[in-house]
């Protein structure tokens, strides 16, 4: 059975970080299992973040070329899209919550696709959201 796993920015951006070479491993070989044992999932957010995050705040940013291309290769995935009904979900969640805009964005997206797992060091492990659990894959 393939579950499908929603997978935040910063584990994309890891693959590109030199700067953080244990986190670098753990996403590639995080990556590699999940192509064969789970349908992986992102959203338009992850899109922008990830173009943004690894030409602006990685200590080697990559260059815009590169990333343009790096950012195609992502969108392979299954892409959610951020439309306007789920960033008002994300506003009630994000109130409900006490989270950021931009988590919630994530967490709904994660929800919405139907993910059972979300992968991500921005929010607290083991975290439950109607069914979507988090977790750091870097801990």
């Amino acid at each position: 059975m393939n579950d499908r796993v929603f997978i935040d920015t910063n584990v994309f951006v890891y693959l590109f970080d030199s700067e953080e070479p244990r986190k670098q491993q753990i996403a590639r070989t995080l990556l590699e299992t999940l192509a064969t044992s789970a349908i992986l999932v992102i959203s338009t957010q992850v899109l922008q973040e990830f173009y943004v995050s690894v030409t602006r705040k990685l200590a080697k940013p990559l260059p815009a070329g590169q990333a343009e291309e790096a950012t195609k290769n992502l969108s392979a995935y299954n892409v959610v899209q951020i439309d306007a009904r789920m960033v008002f979900a994300a506003i009630t969640l994000c109130q409900r919550e006490q989270a950021s805009l931009w988590d919630a964005l994530i967490v709904r997206a994660a929800m919405e696709s139907g993910c059972i797992r979300l992968l991500s060091e921005d929010l607290q492990n083991g975290r439950q959201f109607e069914g979507t659990t988090v977790e750091n894959p870097f801990l």
